[in-house]
């Protein structure tokens, strides 16, 4: 517990305004896509809120939507005329009690693809966002990789047995030059076929000269999974900006990058929630908004590019989570008009209740167990 009040009261200076920056960055513009189309469609707008309980400030506008900031900045939501609350879920007595004019702002009463194009826009917002802020970072500072810097020996690793110390900086493999850790150094090691290779390492301002053997080494994969690969046991350095290296991007190519970059995130995110399923990943992976938190300060302390790369990178996990076709999220409500362009008529008060209800506990299950796995790590 005191290890825990340490860590917290080290996090909160730099971690507090770090995680609540690239919360609210993510969700003022995945609120902002639902509001725009919103608007584009005719549906009035009552509250654009960025957090949940009290208001701490905010304003009306000339169109009586109020915008407002409140004290737990852990999401946000648009509550359209005629939802009974920020889950959008729709208060017909108060439609029936509406004016003709008001009927014609109410958002349960639009046309089915008005109402799926309102819903679909807040994720597809976050996509966008991601994909410009990935197109900037490239264009400005290019791809950003880790440098040859050793952040640590694998105990009885080849590494080890060599000589290499974290702090050491290799620079060429077989008197080939490498600047980038991956792919750079790690394809080199790869492909080397198990046979010696010859390291030049700088250390304290020294060239030294070392053989390494590599060998299969297991490891961790991205998916918490344990994979064997060749490899010489050897860690990068943390990407403080004495480790890290900018390459550059022509402008022509960093819209695709950018596209390669979210596609990857999406697939890497599917792939791992399939393999939990099937049981070939460990779940202790999955995390919360703790593990957020430790990330954000993290990119914080590193600079600018990181915590703006994190913010896109949430971004499109946010906008892929909320495509699940769950109620509650808005992948459960386009579920719901589908079915409903199926029947020709919106589901059960009932049948929608319930699944909201069934929604809301899967969610909250969902948040606890994410939350469990980073108090666990």
């Amino acid at each position: 517990m005191l290890t825990m009040i340490h860590d917290l009261i080290a996090w909160a200076p730099v971690g507090i305004p770090a995680f609540v920056f690239v919360i609210a960055f993510v969700v003022f513009f995945h609120e902002l896509g639902h509001f725009l189309m919103a608007r584009a469609c005719g549906v009035a707008v009552e509250t654009f809120s960025i957090g949940f309980g009290g208001e701490v400030f905010g304003w009306t506008d000339s169109k009586k939507t109020r915008w407002k900031i409140c004290w737990l900045p852990l999401g946000g939501y648009v509550k359209f005329a005629g939802d009974e609350n920020a889950a959008s879920t729709p208060d017909r007595e108060r439609i029936a009690q509406m004016s003709e004019e008001e009927k014609r702002g109410a958002f349960p009463l639009k046309p089915l693809w008005q109402r799926m194009l309102v819903v679909a826009a807040g994720p597809i917002a976050n996509f966008i966002l991601a994909f410009v802020v990935f197109t900037l970072l490239l264009s400005i500072w290019g791809a950003q990789g880790r440098s040859t810097f050793v952040g640590g020996v694998q105990n009885g690793s080849p590494a080890a047995i060599a000589g290499l110390k974290p702090g050491d900086k290799i620079t060429a493999v077989d008197g080939r030059e490498v600047k980038l850790f991956s792919p750079e150094l790690q394809s080199l090691i790869h492909n080397s076929n198990g046979r010696t290779v010859a390291l030049r390492v700088e250390r304290d301002h020294k060239t030294l000269h070392l053989n390494v053997t590599p060998r299969q080494i297991e490891s961790k994969d991205i998916f918490g999974g344990t994979v064997k690969s060749l490899a010489i046991g050897v860690l990068p350095a943390d990407p403080f900006p004495e480790n890290t290296v900018y390459i550059p991007v022509p402008l022509t190519r960093a819209p695709v990058i950018a596209a390669y970059q979210c596609w990857g995130i999406v697939d890497t995110s599917l792939t791992y929630l399939w393999r939990i399923v099937s049981h070939k990943a460990d779940a202790s992976q999955v995390g919360g908004p703790i593990g957020m938190a430790r990330m954000a300060k993290s990119a914080a302390t590193y600079g600018f590019y990181d915590l703006i790369y994190l913010a896109a990178f949430i971004s499109v996990s946010i906008g892929l989570i909320n495509l699940f076709p769950i109620p509650l999220l808005d992948g459960g409500h386009l579920l719901y008009y589908a079915c409903e362009g199926v029947l020709g008529r919106p589901l059960s008060e009932r049948v929608q209740d319930v699944g909201f209800r069934l929604g809301l506990a899967l969610v909250l299950g969902l948040m606890i167990f994410a939350t469990w796995n980073d108090l666990v790590r």
